[in-house]
C-alpha cells in the first residue's frame, strides 16, 4: 500500500443437550419477567406433559430438554422442549407446550416424531461405514467428516436409529462450509442430507461507512459466522500474527450470537468493529468486479479470499498476498491512523489480486508504478461504485485511515514525493511515487483539467503540456483501463506501452474516432506521455 512504515497508512452439528444448555440461560418475554416466573412455567410444563402423555406421545424412556420460553405479557406461557429417548436426541421430536397464566394447558404443537420408540438403540451400521457414506452424499465439499452422532430421526414420523455426520471442508466458491448427512444405522441407506450452515444478514456498526448491512452464515450451533456464501470470502482475526507468517489456516473466524456486529468506534477496543468493515468493503469490491466487469472473484474463477484484520502490532499497512490468496489489513499506528480497513484501501489491496492473475505487473520500475496506480484507481472506483453515505467516492486516496488523505489524484505530488508527469526519473522512484503519473492521468481523462469541486472536495488538476483536457467520465475511464490490463497489459509495460494499451481498449470498446479515444490519448500527453 505504500513504502515505508511512516507511511504504510496504507466453521458438527451440536449435540442438543449443549445447545439446550445454552438456552437454558436465557428467555424471550413479552415483558420483563422474572426467572422464578420462567421455571414455574417450565415445571408446569413438563406437569401437563406427563398429564397428557398420549397426546405428546410421551412416554417410557424419554426426557425433555428446555430449549426456549416466551412469556407473554398476558402471561400465556410457551415452553418449547426438545425430546431424547434412552437418551439420544429425537429429531423431529420437538413440541411446544402452550399454558394460560394458571398454568393450565391451552394448546399443544408438536413435530411428527412424538412416538420416537425405536426397537433397539445399539446400530447394526458402524459409524465408519456411516462417515463414508456422508462424504459420497456432500458433493462439491473437499473436507473431512465429525464423529457420526446417533440419533433417533423421527423427522418423517417414522421413528429410525440413524447416524448423523457433518462434513466440513471447502465449497466450490472457497469458503468453509458444510453439510449434514443423515443415514440409516440399521441398514445404511441415506435418509437425507442438508446444508449445516445457512445464509443470513447481519448488521454491522462499521469504522469508516457506519451501519452495514453483512452476508453472513448461520452455522450448525445457531451462530453466526463472517463467512459470506455468495463471494465465499471469510473474514478472520489473525489475532496480531505478523504479516509474514500468516497463512490460510491462521487466525481465528469471526462468530456472533446476535448477528449484529461491532460498535462503530475508530480505535475501538472491539475487535469485530475492523471485521465489519473488512467484511462488508470485501464484499463492494467483489460486486463491483462482478456487476461492472462480469469478473467472479479475485482469480475470476468464483472462490472468495481470507481477509484478517489485526495483523502485526500497530502495522499501519495493509497487503494482498497470492501466496495465501488472503487480503491483511493492520490496526494502524496506534496514535493517528486506525484500522487500514477503508473501502478504497480494500479495494485497492484486492486489485493487488486482479493485477497478478491479469498482466501480472512486475513490482518495480515503471511497471511496478503501474501496478500501484492500478490498485489505487480500482480502489477509488469501488469506493464510487459503493455509493456509501459516509465515505462518499472521491479521488483522495486512503482519506478515511489515513487522514487527510495518503495519495491524491489531481495532483499526485501535493504529497512531497509523487510525480505529476512523465520523466525518465520515474522508473528510478519508489513504485508508490512513480503511480502518480498514471493516477494522474486517470483523473484528467475523467474529470479533465482545472478547478472544480466533486461531493464537497475541491480539485485543481493541472496538465504538464499546458493543455485543456476535457473528462469523460471515470466509469469509462475505468472500462478502459479494465481492458487495458486483462488484454493487452504484460508483466513489463512501462508508461508508454500503457498509453498503447489503453488507446487500443479505448478502440475496442468506443471506436478509433470516438470522443474517448481522443480523450485518452489528450490525457497522456497531458502527465508527458507520447
Amino acid at each position: 500500500m505504500s513504502p515505508s512504515s511512516a507511511r504504510r497508512r496504507a466453521l458438527g452439528t451440536a449435540a442438543l443437550a449443549a445447545t439446550a444448555a445454552l438456552l437454558l440461560t436465557g428467555v424471550t418475554t413479552g415483558s420483563a419477567t422474572a426467572a422464578p416466573g420462567r421455571d414455574a412455567a417450565v415445571a408446569r410444563a413438563r406437569a401437563n406433559v406427563a398429564r397428557h402423555a398420549a397426546l405428546f406421545g410421551y412416554g417410557p424412556g424419554q426426557e425433555l430438554v428446555v430449549k426456549d420460553v416466551v412469556l407473554d405479557q398476558d402471561g400465556t406461557q410457551h415452553v418449547r422442549f426438545d425430546r431424547t429417548y434412552q437418551g439420544l436426541p429425537v429429531v423431529g421430536g420437538d413440541l411446544v407446550v402452550h399454558q394460560d397464566a394458571r398454568g393450565r394447558l391451552a394448546d399443544s404443537s408438536r413435530a411428527r416424531g412424538h412416538d420416537p420408540k425405536v426397537p433397539s438403540t445399539r446400530p447394526a451400521v458402524p459409524a465408519q461405514r456411516s462417515a463414508a457414506e456422508a462424504l459420497g452424499q456432500a458433493p462439491g465439499i473437499s473436507g473431512a467428516t465429525s464423529a457420526p452422532e446417533l440419533v433417533v430421526w423421527a423427522a418423517d414420523g417414522t421413528a429410525r436409529l440413524a447416524w448423523r455426520t457433518t462434513v466440513s471442508g471447502t465449497g466450490k466458491q472457497g469458503q468453509p462450509t458444510g453439510r449434514v448427512v443423515v443415514t440409516d444405522a440399521t441398514t445404511g441407506a441415506a435418509i437425507e442430507s442438508y446444508d449445516a450452515e445457512h445464509s443470513a444478514t447481519g448488521t454491522g456498526h462499521s469504522e469508516y461507512t457506519g451501519d452495514v448491512t453483512l452476508a453472513t452464515t448461520q452455522q450448525a450451533d445457531g451462530s453466526y459466522a463472517l463467512i459470506d456464501p455468495v463471494r465465499g470470502h471469510t473474514t478472520k482475526d489473525a489475532r496480531n500474527l505478523s504479516a509474514g507468517s500468516v497463512k490460510t489456516t491462521s487466525g481465528t473466524l469471526y462468530t456472533d450470537a446476535d448477528n449484529v456486529w461491532g460498535d462503530g468506534r475508530k480505535f475501538s477496543t472491539d475487535r469485530a468493529t475492523a471485521a465489519v468493515d473488512a467484511h462488508a468493503n470485501t464484499a463492494w469490491t467483489y460486486d463491483y468486479y462482478k456487476n461492472t466487469f462480469g469478473r467472479s472473484g479475485i482469480k475470476n474463477d468464483g472462490k472468495g479470499a481470507t481477509v484478517f484484520v489485526h495483523v502485526g502490532t500497530n502495522w499501519d499497512n495493509a497487503q494482498w498476498s497470492d501466496a495465501c490468496f488472503c487480503m491483511m489489513t493492520g490496526d494502524g499506528n496506534g496514535t493517528v491512523d486506525p484500522e487500514q480497513v477503508d473501502l478504497d484501501t480494500m479495494g485497492h489491496e484486492m486489485t493487488h489480486g486482479v493485477t497478478s492473475a491479469t498482466a501480472n505487473l512486475r513490482y518495480s520500475g515503471e511497471s511496478g508504478g503501474l501496478n500501484e496506480s492500478t490498485s489505487d484507481i480500482f480502489g477509488t472506483m469501488v469506493e464510487f461504485y459503493a455509493n456509501n453515505a459516509v465515505d462518499k467516492g472521491d479521488y483522495l486516496f486512503s482519506d478515511q485511515s489515513t487522514p487527510p488523505w495518503l495519495r491524491r489524484f489531481d495532483q499526485p505530488s501535493l504529497d512531497g514525493a509523487s510525480a505529476d508527469c512523465w520523466s525518465k526519473k520515474v522508473a528510478r522512484l519508489d513504485v508508490h511515487y512513480s503511480s502518480g503519473v498514471g493516477n494522474h492521468w486517470f483523473y484528467l481523462a475523467s474529470e479533465g483539467s482545472g478547478a472544480r469541486t466533486l461531493n464537497g472536495v475541491a480539485y485543481n488538476s493541472p496538465t504538464c503540456n499546458g493543455s485543456a483536457v476535457t473528462g469523460i467520465g471515470n466509469q469509462k475511464v475505468a472500462a478502459i483501463w479494465y481492458r487495458a490490463l486483462t488484454v493487452y497489459m504484460t508483466s513489463t509495460t512501462d508508461y508508454k506501452g500503457a498509453r498503447t494499451a489503453s488507446l487500443n481498449a479505448a478502440r475496442d470498446l468506443y471506436g478509433a474516432g470516438s470522443a474517448e479515444y481522443a480523450a485518452v490519448g489528450a490525457a497522456w500527453s497531458a502527465v508527458s506521455v507520447s
